[in-house]
Order: structure tokens, then C-alpha cells, then sequence
């Protein structure tokens, strides 16, 4: 068993910032969900057994993926309270147990996890926003033409209040989403008011029968019935924004109930009235209201794109950190509740990609054709983790941790197999979207180690470089120099390179490294490590967690509490700077050099991710062939 290192007390207001940020995205899936299981020329029949087996289908979904997997077990794999793909990556394979093939593979898994979670950021947006806007259409068919450019006004606001931060955008939309809610089971109550016999659907036999009856069509139906829990993954990313007990408390106090509820209510309604096929959550508001209840689902339908756009934050700092990433700039929004950060690049490029699919897809229908792939892979490979954390970190027996895959995995696999049938027609998409993301990470990753690789070969062990400086004694100046070096253990390239040119050594002389654990956060008292060496040097090392945001003047101000005092306006900084030459040497392919190159010169300087004082900042270059 896992604890979690810091058990956060109850809170009401987390519990609301929960319902505003976590469960939007589930909770507008009876937008489309049930709608999409009955749509097209090869959906079952609108029968009384068919819509019972549907909703069965969709209880025990809910059920086994939310309840059971993601509340009851993944959320104990937390990452010193973070969660994530990318945190269970850490804990799953920590850096010592890299190099054989089977975590290389478990760790080509993680990050193409991670990177398909980036592309169904994109997707969430632009369906869930579609699908509300095209309740317009409902209302009045006059609202027809001015669906897509409606649907691209509300995702061009929802993006530019990000910079807000999710714990403010918590409060504000935790009210709406209790009112959405609320909402949804009285609109579900009236619904199943006209046939109460769809709660016969608990009896799980109903979709035992719906399978055998429909054969291969019910499994073509399982790609829609995946939609009901696309925002599961989402529970686990945004763990770290709020907590894990808030997060269980509003799933199971308001809403699963609710869910379910209007998930039953559009179930009678078809069986009451098969033309409300054509949009059932609308039809099950009385016409007078759903004008209103589109304001509202509009509303809910911002709100549930901001737990996918939460949780690609989230997942894009620890890329960062952890080194897949380029150094990007990420702003935290909240000096109270960690996590809550906004990352301005990612934020901009989800908008984009959410405008384009918007356009090119046209309606919320063809885009529920491509929604669900990336989920359904991301959710196995999590599954596959979650496998290893409970085997290697606690201690599980084969037979438990076996079981546990087994029931995971052949839901989630039978899921998956039928989302893939949406490949030709938008499943694509997401796919390609991975593949991307997919690929400049690995690339970063492979690149900084083919640098890292290079540069070693010109590093000086740091005691022959102190036997050097006391035999030659060169000529000192005064001040500090503040040297830093990614090697926590040789001589920094920048002070090798000063030394050569400028003939010089200042008074005092600080070799600064700033590493990044595997561990979400480093308690501030095993931040700092000061080391006094001979002839006026200090080794610094400064240990960061990789949802912790490296802060330089910070860590040399508690210096002075290990007996070494730096003044910034009398200390200089120097940093190495490499320029990427695209060469013909083994390890990696030339076009992915180049990208490398490209990603290395677009990379956040490093003045601004450590916080250092421009001003009091040299750089020397230096050219590196890969």
C-alpha cells in the first residue's frame, strides 16, 4: 500500500474546485455519449432489450473504470500526492533501473501514454463544446449556421482565462457544475418518469444479453459506450491540484448519482419517444427550457475541458523536469495549493489544434468518430504501470497484481480494440497527434543524451582540476563566481572555458548544480547541500522535485545557514551555451538531429527557468557535434 506522504485535510472548497476542474469532462459525456450508441445506419435497434443492455453497458463502465480502478486503486500510486502518467512513470521506473529492454519498453509506454493524453486535450475541447453549442440547433434550427463560429468564440475565451489559474477557475466553476449536476438527475427523474423500468439496467445480465443478442454490433457499440468514462485518465493527472480524497468525495456524494440518473432518464426516453434518437439529452428538457439548458451545458462544456487542459499542464512540467521536455515557462497560479500551474505554449497550441478540429470536423457527431482512441491506449498503459508500482514499490504478490491486470486489461483492451475501429473514420487524428508529441519527446530525450554523451568526454574530473589550480595558482579577482554545471560531480565547462580565455579565478569560486528527482516535491530541508572545498571553491547542489520549480536566488539565500554567505549584486553567473551541429556521427538519425537542434535553440533560457538575475549573467559558447 501506498500512503500518501501528506494526507490533505477535508475541505469543502477543494470538493468544489474538484466538481469545477476534475469532473467536467465526465459529466458532460451524456451530451453524446448514449446519443452516439444509437446514431448511424449500423446502430442496434431502439428495443426494449437493447436499450437496457446499452445502459447496463454504461452503469458497470462507470462502475469498474471510475469507481473501481481509477477511485479505488490508481489514485493510491501518487507521487508524493502528484499523479499522472508521467508521476507513475517516475515510480514505476525509477532512473537506477533504466537500462535493461523491459523498462525501456515500459518506459517508450509511459511517454507515448503521455503524449496521446496531450492529444486528447485537443479533442476534449472541441467535442465537448461542439455538442452543447448544437443544442442551438434544438432550440431553433435557425441557430444552424452559427454553430461553428459560436463553438470557436466560447474556446477562444475558455483559453484566454487560463493565466487565472485552475484553483480560482475551481471556484468559479465548482457552483456551475453542482448546478449542472443537480440538473442532470432532475432532467434523468423526469425522464425515467415515463418508463421506470430502465433501472432494471443494474442487473449487469442485460448487457450479457445485449452482447449475445447483437454479436460483432455489440462490440462496434462499445466504442460509443467508452465515451461515458473519457475523462477518467483526467482524475489521475489533476490529482496533485487538488487532492485525493476531494476528488472520491464529489464522485461518489454527486457525481456518479447524477450520472447515472440522466443516463436512465434518456434510456426511457427513447423508449417512450425513438425519434428524441436524434439528440436525447436535449429531449429530455421540457421546450420552454432548453434554451436555458444550452446556456448552461455551454457553460459545463467550458468546465469539462479544463480538466483535460489541467492535466496537460500538469503532464507538461514534468516532462520538463524530467527531462523530455524542452525548458518551457510555466507560471504557478496559486501561492497556497501546489500544483496549480498555467503553461502559456501549451495553452496557446491546445487552442489551435482545438480550432482546426473544430473546422475540419465540422460537427460534434464526426468528432465523437475520433475521440476515445487515445484514451482507451492511455488508460492500458496505465493499467501496465500501475502493475509495476504495486509489484516492485508495494510489495503486491504476482497472484494479486496478476488478478488485478486481468479484469483491468480485459476491459479496457475489449474497449480499445473497438475504439480502433474508429481509425478511418477521425480516429486518426489523436493518433497522429501522439505520434508527434511522441516524437519530439523522445527525440529531446535522446538528444540531451547524446550531449551529455559528448560533452563528458571534455569534463575534468574536479580534483585534477583543483590540483591544477593550487600547483599554477592563477591570478585572482574579487567577487563570487557562481559556475553551473548539469554534472553534479566534474568541473563546470563554463569555468574550464573562463579560466582559459580570461586567465582568471575570482576570490570565491561556486559550482552549482540543480538536479531533479524522481520524486514529485523535495521537502525544502533536503533541498540544499553545500560542500567546502579548497582554494576558495563550494560545491552546491540544489535538489528539486519535478513538479517543484527550480528557484536559484532562493537556494543560495539559505546558504547563509551553512556558513557560506553570496551577495548577487557582487556575484556573476556563468553558464555554457551549446550550439547544435547536425553531424554525420553515429547515435541518431540526421533529421531528428536537426529537430533536436531546433527544439534546443526554441528552449526557455536558462536565466529565466532558474530565476537568475540577468544583469549578473555570462554565457559562454561553445559549439557541440552530435
Amino acid at each position: 500500500m501506498n500512503p500518501e506522504v501528506k494526507r490533505r485535510p477535508f475541505s469543502a472548497a477543494l470538493v468544489l474546485g474538484a466538481l469545477g476542474v476534475v469532473y467536467g469532462d465526465i459529466g458532460t459525456s451524456p451530451l453524446y455519449a448514449l446519443r452516439e450508441c444509437f446514431a448511424g445506419h449500423a446502430a442496434p435497434a431502439l428495443t426494449a432489450g437493447n436499450v437496457l443492455g446499452v445502459l447496463s453497458l454504461i452503469t458497470w463502465t462507470l462502475i469498474a473504470v471510475v469507481s473501481v480502478k481509477y477511485l479505488g486503486f490508481v489514485l493510491r500510486a501518487a507521487n508524493q500526492g502528484e499523479g499522472g502518467i508521467l508521476a507513475l512513470l517516475a515510480l514505476a521506473v525509477p532512473e537506477r533501473h533504466r537500462p535493461n529492454r523491459g523498462n525501456a519498453l515500459l518506459l517508450a509506454l509511459g511517454l507515448y501514454g503521455a503524449a496521446m493524453l496531450c492529444g486528447d486535450g485537443a479533442l476534449t475541447p472541441a467535442v465537448t463544446v461542439l455538442s452543447a453549442v448544437e443544442g442551438l440547433k434544438v432550440a431553433t434550427p435557425l441557430f444552424d449556421p452559427y454553430v461553428v463560429p459560436i463553438t470557436i468564440v466560447v474556446l477562444v475565451g475558455l483559453f484566454s482565462i487560463q493565466r487565472h489559474g485552475t484553483g480560482r477557475m475551481g471556484q468559479i466553476f465548482g457552483p456551475v457544475m453542482v448546478l449542472w449536476f443537480v440538473v442532470l438527475a432532475l432532467l434523468g427523474l423526469r425522464g425515467m418518469w415515463h418508463a421506470p423500468e430502465v433501472l432494471l439496467a443494474v442487473n449487469p445480465l442485460h448487457a450479457l444479453r445485449f452482447a449475445v443478442a447483437n454479436g460483432w454490433l455489440s462490440f462496434t457499440v462499445l466504442g460509443s459506450v467508452f465515451l461515458v468514462v473519457t475523462g477518467a485518465e483526467a482524475l489521475y493527472a489533476d490529482m496533485g491540484h487538488f487532492g485525493r480524497a476531494p476528488i472520491r468525495q464529489a464522485w461518489f456524494a454527486l457525481v456518479m448519482p447524477a450520472l447515472l440518473l440522466n443516463y436512465f432518464g434518456q434510456g426511457a426516453l427513447l423508449l417512450h419517444d425513438a425519434a428524441a434518437v436524434e439528440n436525447p439529452f436535449y429531449n429530455l428538457a421540457p421546450p420552454w427550457a432548453r434554451l436555458p439548458l444550452v446556456l448552461l451545458a455551454t457553460a459545463a462544456a467550458i468546465i469539462a475541458s479544463q480538466a483535460l487542459i489541467s492535466g496537460v499542464f500538469s503532464l507538461t512540467m514534468q516532462a520538463v523536469q524530467l527531462g523530455y521536455l524542452p525548458r518551457i515557462a510555466v507560471t504557478h497560479t496559486s501561492s497556497e495549493q501546489r500544483g496549480q500551474i498555467y503553461v502559456a505554449k501549451a495553452n496557446w497550441s491546445l487552442l489551435l489544434l482545438c480550432v482546426v478540429l473544430v473546422l475540419g470536423f465540422g460537427s460534434s457527431s464526426r468528432l465523437a468518430g475520433a475521440y476515445g482512441i487515445a484514451v482507451s491506449l492511455t488508460m492500458v498503459i496505465t493499467t501496465v504501470l500501475f502493475g509495476v508500482v504495486a509489484r516492485r514499490l508495494w510489495g503486491w504478490s504476482r497472484l494479486h497484481v496478476g488478478l488485478a491486470m486481468a479484469v483491468f486489461l480485459a476491459i479496457e483492451l475489449a474497449f480499445c480494440g473497438a475504439n480502433l475501429l474508429k481509425i478511418l473514420h477521425g480516429g486518426w487524428v489523436p493518433l497522429v497527434l501522439a505520434a508527434a508529441v511522441f516524437l519530439v519527446m523522445t527525440t529531446w530525450q535522446r538528444g540531451r543524451a547524446l550531449l551529455r554523451e559528448r560533452l563528458s568526454k571534455s569534463i575534468l574530473p574536479l580534483d585534477d582540476f583543483l590540483a591544477s589550480v593550487a600547483h599554477d595558482q592563477p591570478r585572482r579577482v574579487p567577487g563570487t563566481a557562481i559556475f553551473m554545471s548539469g554534472n553534479p560531480h566534474g568541473t563546470p565547462l563554463a569555468l574550464l572555458h573562463n579560466l582559459k580565455h580570461n586567465k582568471v579565478l575570482h576570490e570565491r569560486n561556486v559550482l552549482l548544480s540543480v538536479v531533479t528527482q524522481e520524486a514529485s516535491h523535495v521537502p525544502p530541508a533536503e533541498r540544499l547541500q553545500v560542500d567546502a572545498l579548497p582554494d576558495g571553491f563550494f560545491r552546491i547542489t540544489g535538489r528539486y522535485g519535478f513538479m517543484d520549480e527550480p528557484d536559484v536566488p532562493e537556494l543560495l539565500a539559505g546558504c547563509r545557514e551553512r556558513g557560506l554567505k553570496i551577495r548577487l549584486p557582487e556575484s556573476t553567473f556563468f553558464l555554457s551555451s551549446e550550439s547544435i551541429l547536425s553531424g554525420t556521427r553515429p547515435g541518431m538519425a540526421f533529421w531528428r538531429k536537426r529537430l533536436f537542434g531546433v527544439l534546443s535553440r526554441n528552449s526557455q533560457r536558462a536565466t529565466a527557468f532558474f530565476r537568475l538575475p540577468a544583469n549578473r549573467v555570462v554565457e559562454l559558447g561553445m559549439q557541440v557535434e552530435l
